[in-house]
Protein backbone atom coordinates (compact mmCIF):
# COMPACT_ATOMS: atom_id res chain seq x y z
CA UNK A 1 0.00 0.00 0.00
CA UNK A 2 1.24 3.51 -0.82
CA UNK A 3 2.18 5.72 2.12
CA UNK A 4 -0.55 8.38 1.93
CA UNK A 5 1.54 11.23 3.32
CA UNK A 6 4.33 10.54 0.81
CA UNK A 7 1.87 10.22 -2.04
CA UNK A 8 0.17 13.50 -1.09
CA UNK A 9 3.53 15.28 -1.03
CA UNK A 10 4.66 13.95 -4.43
CA UNK A 11 1.27 14.68 -5.98
CA UNK A 12 1.19 18.17 -4.52
CA UNK A 13 4.64 18.99 -5.89
CA UNK A 14 3.78 17.69 -9.34
CA UNK A 15 0.48 19.50 -9.46
CA UNK A 16 1.88 22.76 -8.17
CA UNK A 17 4.36 22.61 -11.01
CA UNK A 18 1.65 21.94 -13.55
CA UNK A 19 -0.43 24.81 -12.25
CA UNK A 20 2.54 27.16 -12.18
CA UNK A 21 3.14 26.55 -15.87
CA UNK A 22 -0.56 27.04 -16.54
CA UNK A 23 -0.43 30.48 -14.96
CA UNK A 24 1.94 31.89 -17.56
CA UNK A 25 -0.07 34.52 -19.52
CA UNK A 26 0.65 33.11 -22.98
CA UNK A 27 -0.45 29.60 -21.97
CA UNK A 28 -3.93 28.69 -23.14
CA UNK A 29 -6.19 26.66 -20.87
CA UNK A 30 -6.73 23.21 -22.35
CA UNK A 31 -8.35 19.98 -21.34
CA UNK A 32 -6.57 16.87 -20.07
CA UNK A 33 -5.16 16.41 -23.56
CA UNK A 34 -7.97 17.45 -25.94
CA UNK A 35 -6.64 19.72 -28.71
CA UNK A 36 -3.40 20.24 -26.80
CA UNK A 37 -1.30 21.29 -29.82
CA UNK A 38 -1.74 22.21 -33.47
CA UNK A 39 -0.79 18.96 -35.21
CA UNK A 40 -3.11 16.50 -33.40
CA UNK A 41 -5.86 19.14 -33.29
CA UNK A 42 -5.69 19.28 -37.08
CA UNK A 43 -5.68 15.47 -37.24
CA UNK A 44 -8.68 14.81 -35.01
CA UNK A 45 -8.81 11.07 -35.70
CA UNK A 46 -5.40 10.73 -34.02
CA UNK A 47 -5.91 13.37 -31.29
CA UNK A 48 -5.82 11.66 -27.89
CA UNK A 49 -8.26 13.07 -25.35
CA UNK A 50 -7.46 10.98 -22.26
CA UNK A 51 -5.62 7.83 -21.17
CA UNK A 52 -6.80 5.62 -18.31
CA UNK A 53 -5.14 2.71 -16.51
CA UNK A 54 -6.71 1.11 -13.44
CA UNK A 55 -7.33 -2.20 -11.73
CA UNK A 56 -10.65 -3.64 -12.89
CA UNK A 57 -12.89 -2.91 -9.87
CA UNK A 58 -14.70 -6.22 -10.38
CA UNK A 59 -11.54 -8.31 -10.74
CA UNK A 60 -8.19 -6.86 -9.63
CA UNK A 61 -6.29 -9.60 -11.44
CA UNK A 62 -7.09 -7.62 -14.59
CA UNK A 63 -6.14 -4.07 -15.63
CA UNK A 64 -8.29 -1.76 -17.73
CA UNK A 65 -6.45 0.32 -20.33
CA UNK A 66 -8.44 2.95 -22.23
CA UNK A 67 -7.67 5.58 -24.85
CA UNK A 68 -10.10 8.30 -25.94
CA UNK A 69 -9.60 10.07 -29.28
CA UNK A 70 -11.39 12.72 -31.36
CA UNK A 71 -13.15 14.72 -28.68
CA UNK A 72 -16.09 17.12 -28.77
CA UNK A 73 -18.29 15.04 -31.11
CA UNK A 74 -21.87 16.33 -30.99
CA UNK A 75 -24.60 13.65 -31.07
CA UNK A 76 -26.04 14.86 -34.38
CA UNK A 77 -22.68 14.13 -36.07
CA UNK A 78 -22.33 10.53 -34.87
CA UNK A 79 -23.43 9.16 -38.24
CA UNK A 80 -20.62 11.01 -40.03
CA UNK A 81 -17.84 10.75 -37.45
CA UNK A 82 -18.61 7.44 -35.78
CA UNK A 83 -15.68 5.38 -37.05
CA UNK A 84 -11.98 4.81 -36.42
CA UNK A 85 -9.58 6.04 -39.10
CA UNK A 86 -7.98 2.97 -40.76
CA UNK A 87 -4.76 4.94 -41.30
CA UNK A 88 -4.21 5.49 -37.57
CA UNK A 89 -2.29 3.05 -35.38
CA UNK A 90 -3.45 3.33 -31.77
CA UNK A 91 -0.77 2.09 -29.38
CA UNK A 92 -0.40 1.47 -25.66
CA UNK A 93 3.24 1.47 -24.51
CA UNK A 94 3.93 -0.43 -21.30
CA UNK A 95 7.11 -0.07 -19.24
CA UNK A 96 7.32 -2.95 -16.76
CA UNK A 97 11.00 -3.07 -15.82
CA UNK A 98 11.21 0.14 -13.77
CA UNK A 99 12.77 2.36 -16.45
CA UNK A 100 11.42 4.97 -18.87
CA UNK A 101 11.93 2.60 -21.81
CA UNK A 102 8.74 0.77 -22.90
CA UNK A 103 8.97 -3.02 -22.75
CA UNK A 104 5.62 -4.03 -24.29
CA UNK A 105 3.52 -2.56 -27.09
CA UNK A 106 -0.18 -3.11 -27.80
CA UNK A 107 -1.22 -1.90 -31.25
CA UNK A 108 -4.83 -1.54 -32.40
CA UNK A 109 -5.73 -0.90 -36.02
CA UNK A 110 -9.09 -0.84 -37.79
CA UNK A 111 -10.37 -2.04 -41.15
CA UNK A 112 -11.68 0.26 -43.87
CA UNK A 113 -15.35 1.22 -43.86
CA UNK A 114 -17.83 -1.06 -45.58
CA UNK A 115 -21.60 -0.77 -46.03
CA UNK A 116 -24.54 -3.11 -46.31
CA UNK A 117 -26.85 -3.29 -49.34
CA UNK A 118 -29.15 -0.80 -47.62
CA UNK A 119 -26.33 1.69 -47.05
CA UNK A 120 -25.94 1.02 -43.34
CA UNK A 121 -22.38 1.11 -42.04
CA UNK A 122 -20.98 -2.28 -41.05
CA UNK A 123 -18.90 -2.72 -37.89
CA UNK A 124 -15.19 -2.26 -38.43
CA UNK A 125 -12.80 -5.07 -37.58
CA UNK A 126 -10.24 -4.17 -34.95
CA UNK A 127 -6.93 -6.04 -34.96
CA UNK A 128 -5.16 -6.14 -31.59
CA UNK A 129 -1.47 -7.09 -31.62
CA UNK A 130 0.89 -7.50 -28.66
CA UNK A 131 4.63 -7.18 -29.23
CA UNK A 132 4.90 -10.34 -27.11
CA UNK A 133 3.02 -12.28 -29.79
CA UNK A 134 -0.65 -12.36 -28.80
CA UNK A 135 -3.12 -11.30 -31.49
CA UNK A 136 -6.89 -11.29 -31.96
CA UNK A 137 -9.65 -9.48 -33.83
CA UNK A 138 -12.90 -7.93 -32.63
CA UNK A 139 -15.81 -5.86 -33.94
CA UNK A 140 -16.53 -2.22 -33.17
CA UNK A 141 -19.81 -0.83 -31.88
CA UNK A 142 -21.45 1.28 -34.60
CA UNK A 143 -23.19 4.39 -33.19
CA UNK A 144 -26.59 5.55 -34.34
CA UNK A 145 -27.46 9.21 -34.95
CA UNK A 146 -31.17 8.38 -35.29
CA UNK A 147 -31.91 6.02 -32.39
CA UNK A 148 -33.45 7.39 -29.19
CA UNK A 149 -31.07 5.26 -27.13
CA UNK A 150 -27.53 4.19 -27.89
CA UNK A 151 -26.96 0.69 -29.31
CA UNK A 152 -25.62 -1.83 -26.77
CA UNK A 153 -21.85 -1.95 -26.44
CA UNK A 154 -20.27 -4.83 -28.33
CA UNK A 155 -17.65 -6.48 -26.11
CA UNK A 156 -15.40 -9.25 -27.42
CA UNK A 157 -13.50 -11.58 -25.08
CA UNK A 158 -10.66 -13.43 -26.73
CA UNK A 159 -10.77 -17.06 -25.51
CA UNK A 160 -7.01 -17.53 -25.80
CA UNK A 161 -5.82 -14.51 -23.82
CA UNK A 162 -8.97 -13.78 -21.76
CA UNK A 163 -8.68 -10.15 -22.86
CA UNK A 164 -11.97 -8.27 -23.24
CA UNK A 165 -12.11 -5.53 -25.87
CA UNK A 166 -14.41 -2.64 -26.74
CA UNK A 167 -14.09 0.07 -29.37
CA UNK A 168 -16.82 2.55 -30.18
CA UNK A 169 -18.32 5.88 -29.28
CA UNK A 170 -18.98 6.78 -25.65
CA UNK A 171 -19.77 9.83 -23.57
CA UNK A 172 -16.65 11.94 -23.05
CA UNK A 173 -15.69 10.94 -19.48
CA UNK A 174 -13.58 14.02 -18.73
CA UNK A 175 -15.17 16.73 -16.56
CA UNK A 176 -13.80 20.25 -16.21
CA UNK A 177 -14.99 23.88 -16.47
CA UNK A 178 -12.53 25.39 -18.96
CA UNK A 179 -13.86 29.01 -18.91
CA UNK A 180 -14.32 29.05 -15.12
CA UNK A 181 -10.80 27.80 -14.54
CA UNK A 182 -9.42 30.25 -17.13
CA UNK A 183 -11.14 33.18 -15.45
CA UNK A 184 -9.75 32.11 -12.08
CA UNK A 185 -6.24 31.95 -13.58
CA UNK A 186 -6.70 35.43 -15.05
CA UNK A 187 -7.63 36.76 -11.63
CA UNK A 188 -4.44 35.25 -10.22
CA UNK A 189 -2.40 36.87 -12.98
CA UNK A 190 -4.06 40.21 -12.23
CA UNK A 191 -2.80 39.99 -8.66
CA UNK A 192 -6.18 39.43 -7.00
CA UNK A 193 -7.03 35.73 -6.92
CA UNK A 194 -10.81 35.36 -7.09
CA UNK A 195 -12.02 31.83 -6.23
CA UNK A 196 -15.62 32.83 -7.01
CA UNK A 197 -14.69 32.59 -10.69
CA UNK A 198 -14.77 28.83 -10.10
CA UNK A 199 -18.39 28.97 -8.96
CA UNK A 200 -19.65 28.79 -12.55
CA UNK A 201 -19.51 25.01 -12.21
CA UNK A 202 -20.28 24.09 -15.84
CA UNK A 203 -18.81 20.96 -17.38
CA UNK A 204 -17.25 21.95 -20.71
CA UNK A 205 -17.37 18.30 -21.84
CA UNK A 206 -20.98 17.57 -20.91
CA UNK A 207 -23.12 16.36 -23.79
CA UNK A 208 -20.17 15.49 -26.05
CA UNK A 209 -18.90 12.11 -27.23
CA UNK A 210 -15.50 10.57 -28.01
CA UNK A 211 -14.15 7.46 -29.67
CA UNK A 212 -12.98 5.04 -26.98
CA UNK A 213 -10.72 1.99 -27.17
CA UNK A 214 -10.76 -0.15 -24.02
CA UNK A 215 -9.08 -3.41 -23.05
CA UNK A 216 -9.51 -5.51 -19.90
CA UNK A 217 -6.23 -7.43 -19.65
CA UNK A 218 -5.01 -10.09 -17.19
CA UNK A 219 -2.19 -8.39 -15.29
CA UNK A 220 -0.02 -11.45 -15.83
CA UNK A 221 0.24 -10.46 -19.52
CA UNK A 222 1.55 -7.00 -18.57
CA UNK A 223 3.81 -7.92 -15.66
CA UNK A 224 7.57 -7.56 -15.93
CA UNK A 225 10.62 -7.38 -13.71
CA UNK A 226 9.14 -4.42 -11.78
CA UNK A 227 6.64 -6.84 -10.27
CA UNK A 228 3.27 -5.28 -9.48
CA UNK A 229 4.17 -1.93 -11.06
CA UNK A 230 3.64 -0.93 -14.69
CA UNK A 231 3.76 2.40 -16.50
CA UNK A 232 1.35 3.20 -19.34
CA UNK A 233 1.42 5.72 -22.16
CA UNK A 234 -0.92 6.01 -25.16
CA UNK A 235 0.31 7.06 -28.61
CA UNK A 236 -1.14 7.45 -32.08
CA UNK A 237 0.69 7.06 -35.39
CA UNK A 238 -0.12 7.85 -39.03
CA UNK A 239 1.69 7.30 -42.31
CA UNK A 240 4.11 10.06 -43.18
CA UNK A 241 2.33 10.65 -46.50
CA UNK A 242 -1.36 10.70 -47.36
CA UNK A 243 -2.21 10.00 -50.98
CA UNK A 244 -5.46 11.07 -52.68
CA UNK A 245 -5.80 9.49 -56.13
CA UNK A 246 -8.58 11.79 -57.34
CA UNK A 247 -11.01 8.87 -57.64
CA UNK A 248 -12.33 8.91 -54.12
CA UNK A 249 -9.63 6.70 -52.66
CA UNK A 250 -7.15 7.62 -49.93
CA UNK A 251 -4.12 5.69 -48.80
CA UNK A 252 -1.05 6.15 -46.61
CA UNK A 253 2.56 5.75 -47.66
CA UNK A 254 5.95 5.88 -46.01
CA UNK A 255 6.84 5.04 -42.43
CA UNK A 256 4.47 5.54 -39.52
CA UNK A 257 5.17 8.68 -37.48
CA UNK A 258 3.89 9.63 -34.05
CA UNK A 259 1.07 12.20 -34.00
CA UNK A 260 0.12 12.38 -30.32
CA UNK A 261 0.98 10.85 -26.97
CA UNK A 262 -0.30 11.06 -23.44
CA UNK A 263 0.39 9.63 -20.02
CA UNK A 264 -0.65 11.83 -17.12
CA UNK A 265 -3.51 14.30 -17.52
CA UNK A 266 -2.57 17.95 -18.19
CA UNK A 267 1.16 17.42 -18.65
CA UNK A 268 1.38 18.62 -22.25
CA UNK A 269 -1.75 20.76 -22.07
CA UNK A 270 -0.50 22.79 -19.07
CA UNK A 271 3.02 21.82 -18.02
CA UNK A 272 4.90 22.05 -21.32
CA UNK A 273 5.28 25.55 -22.83
CA UNK A 274 2.98 25.99 -25.87
CA UNK A 275 5.82 26.37 -28.39
CA UNK A 276 7.13 22.93 -27.42
CA UNK A 277 3.87 20.98 -27.41
CA UNK A 278 3.99 19.56 -30.94
CA UNK A 279 7.59 18.51 -30.37
CA UNK A 280 6.56 16.96 -27.07
CA UNK A 281 3.81 14.96 -28.77
CA UNK A 282 6.42 13.60 -31.18
CA UNK A 283 8.72 12.66 -28.28
CA UNK A 284 9.00 9.67 -25.97
CA UNK A 285 9.09 9.01 -22.22
CA UNK A 286 12.80 8.38 -22.64
CA UNK A 287 13.12 11.94 -23.97
CA UNK A 288 11.31 13.14 -20.84
CA UNK A 289 13.61 11.20 -18.55
CA UNK A 290 16.68 12.49 -20.43
CA UNK A 291 15.57 16.07 -19.74
CA UNK A 292 14.76 17.03 -23.34
CA UNK A 293 11.85 19.22 -22.27
CA UNK A 294 13.26 20.32 -18.91
CA UNK A 295 14.86 23.59 -20.21
CA UNK A 296 11.48 24.97 -21.27
CA UNK A 297 9.93 23.98 -17.97
CA UNK A 298 12.81 25.47 -15.97
CA UNK A 299 12.71 28.70 -18.02
CA UNK A 300 9.02 29.10 -17.27
CA UNK A 301 9.56 28.52 -13.54
CA UNK A 302 12.46 30.98 -13.56
CA UNK A 303 10.19 33.60 -15.13
CA UNK A 304 7.81 33.03 -12.24
CA UNK A 305 10.57 33.86 -9.75
CA UNK A 306 10.86 30.31 -8.42
CA UNK A 307 14.10 29.61 -6.51
CA UNK A 308 16.76 27.41 -8.10
CA UNK A 309 16.38 24.85 -5.28
CA UNK A 310 12.66 24.47 -5.89
CA UNK A 311 13.17 24.44 -9.67
CA UNK A 312 15.58 21.54 -9.27
CA UNK A 313 13.11 19.61 -7.11
CA UNK A 314 10.14 20.25 -9.37
CA UNK A 315 12.03 19.47 -12.58
CA UNK A 316 13.20 16.20 -11.04
CA UNK A 317 9.65 15.18 -10.23
CA UNK A 318 8.46 16.05 -13.73
CA UNK A 319 11.04 14.29 -15.89
CA UNK A 320 12.66 11.45 -13.92
CA UNK A 321 10.38 8.59 -14.90
CA UNK A 322 8.87 9.94 -18.12
CA UNK A 323 5.27 10.90 -18.82
CA UNK A 324 3.52 7.65 -17.94
CA UNK A 325 0.55 6.69 -15.82
CA UNK A 326 2.23 4.62 -13.10
CA UNK A 327 -0.01 1.85 -11.77
CA UNK A 328 0.67 -0.48 -8.85
CA UNK A 329 -1.54 -3.53 -9.34
CA UNK A 330 -1.05 -4.53 -5.67
CA UNK A 331 -3.14 -1.52 -4.54
CA UNK A 332 -6.68 -2.88 -4.23
CA UNK A 333 -9.38 -1.04 -6.17
CA UNK A 334 -13.14 -1.62 -5.99
CA UNK A 335 -14.55 1.56 -7.58
CA UNK A 336 -14.23 3.92 -10.55
CA UNK A 337 -13.25 6.75 -8.19
CA UNK A 338 -16.47 8.79 -8.32
CA UNK A 339 -16.72 11.11 -5.31
CA UNK A 340 -13.35 10.04 -3.88
CA UNK A 341 -10.40 12.30 -3.07
CA UNK A 342 -6.71 11.60 -2.56
CA UNK A 343 -6.78 13.36 0.81
CA UNK A 344 -10.15 12.30 2.19
CA UNK A 345 -10.74 8.72 1.03
CA UNK A 346 -9.18 5.91 3.09
CA UNK A 347 -7.07 3.54 0.99
CA UNK A 348 -7.42 5.82 -2.03
CA UNK A 349 -6.56 3.79 -5.14
CA UNK A 350 -6.72 6.40 -7.90
CA UNK A 351 -4.56 9.05 -9.59
CA UNK A 352 -1.58 9.29 -9.35
CA UNK A 353 -1.80 5.50 -9.00
CA UNK A 354 -2.93 5.08 -12.57
CA UNK A 355 -6.13 6.92 -13.43
CA UNK A 356 -9.78 5.87 -13.11
CA UNK A 357 -12.65 7.49 -15.04
CA UNK A 358 -14.09 9.09 -11.90
CA UNK A 359 -10.86 10.55 -10.50
CA UNK A 360 -11.37 14.33 -10.16
CA UNK A 361 -7.98 15.46 -11.47
CA UNK A 362 -8.92 19.13 -11.74
CA UNK A 363 -10.37 19.30 -8.25
CA UNK A 364 -7.18 17.78 -6.86
CA UNK A 365 -5.01 20.31 -8.70
CA UNK A 366 -7.01 23.26 -7.39
CA UNK A 367 -7.04 21.92 -3.82
CA UNK A 368 -3.27 21.60 -3.55
CA UNK A 369 -2.39 24.76 -5.48
CA UNK A 370 -4.70 26.82 -3.26
CA UNK A 371 -2.78 25.59 -0.20
CA UNK A 372 -5.67 23.30 0.62
CA UNK A 373 -8.11 26.23 0.93
CA UNK A 374 -10.37 25.51 -2.08
CA UNK A 375 -11.87 22.09 -1.45
CA UNK A 376 -14.70 22.45 -3.97
CA UNK A 377 -12.42 22.60 -7.01
CA UNK A 378 -14.09 23.94 -10.13
CA UNK A 379 -17.52 22.78 -8.86
CA UNK A 380 -17.52 19.99 -11.46
CA UNK A 381 -16.65 17.02 -9.22
CA UNK A 382 -18.13 14.23 -11.37
CA UNK A 383 -19.02 13.30 -14.92
CA UNK A 384 -22.28 14.62 -16.39
CA UNK A 385 -23.73 11.09 -16.71
CA UNK A 386 -23.18 7.95 -14.61
CA UNK A 387 -20.49 5.50 -15.60
CA UNK A 388 -21.26 1.85 -16.28
CA UNK A 389 -20.97 -0.89 -13.67
CA UNK A 390 -19.38 -3.45 -15.99
CA UNK A 391 -16.68 -3.39 -18.66
CA UNK A 392 -16.03 -1.14 -20.58
CA UNK A 393 -17.28 1.05 -17.67
CA UNK A 394 -17.70 4.24 -19.72
CA UNK A 395 -21.16 5.73 -20.31
CA UNK A 396 -23.05 5.27 -23.60
CA UNK A 397 -22.81 8.13 -26.10
CA UNK A 398 -25.23 11.02 -25.93
CA UNK A 399 -28.00 10.67 -28.52
CA UNK A 400 -29.72 13.42 -30.55
CA UNK A 401 -32.76 14.87 -28.80
CA UNK A 402 -36.34 14.04 -29.78
CA UNK A 403 -38.60 16.53 -31.54
CA UNK A 404 -39.82 19.28 -29.23
CA UNK A 405 -36.89 19.14 -26.85
CA UNK A 406 -35.99 22.49 -25.33
CA UNK A 407 -32.91 24.39 -26.43
CA UNK A 408 -29.95 23.15 -24.44
CA UNK A 409 -31.57 19.81 -23.69
CA UNK A 410 -28.63 18.08 -25.35
CA UNK A 411 -26.76 18.50 -22.06
CA UNK A 412 -23.96 20.77 -23.26
CA UNK A 413 -22.92 23.34 -20.66
CA UNK A 414 -20.67 25.74 -22.53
Amino acid sequence: MFDLAKKKFVLAVALVMAMAIGLIPQTQIDAADHNDSSIPTGLADADITDIYAFNDPVDNTKVVLAMGVHGFIVPAEMGNTGFFNPDVDFEFQIANSGTAKPDLFIDITFSALTYSATGARNPQTATVKFSSGQKFTAQTTVPSATAATAPPFVVTTDPTTNISFFAGMTDDPFFFDIPGFGRFVNSVLAGAADPTQLDRGRDSFAGYNVHMITLDIPFALLKGSAGSKISVEGSTFMHKKTILNGKGDISGAGKMVQVDRMGNPAINAELVPPAMRDEYNAGTPEDDAAGKFAPGIVATLTALGTSSTIISTLAGVAVTNGDYLHLDNSVANTTLGVGETVTGTPNFAGFPNGRRPGDDVVGTIIFFVSNETIATGDHVPTNDVPFGSTFPYFAPPHQPQAAGATVGADGTQN
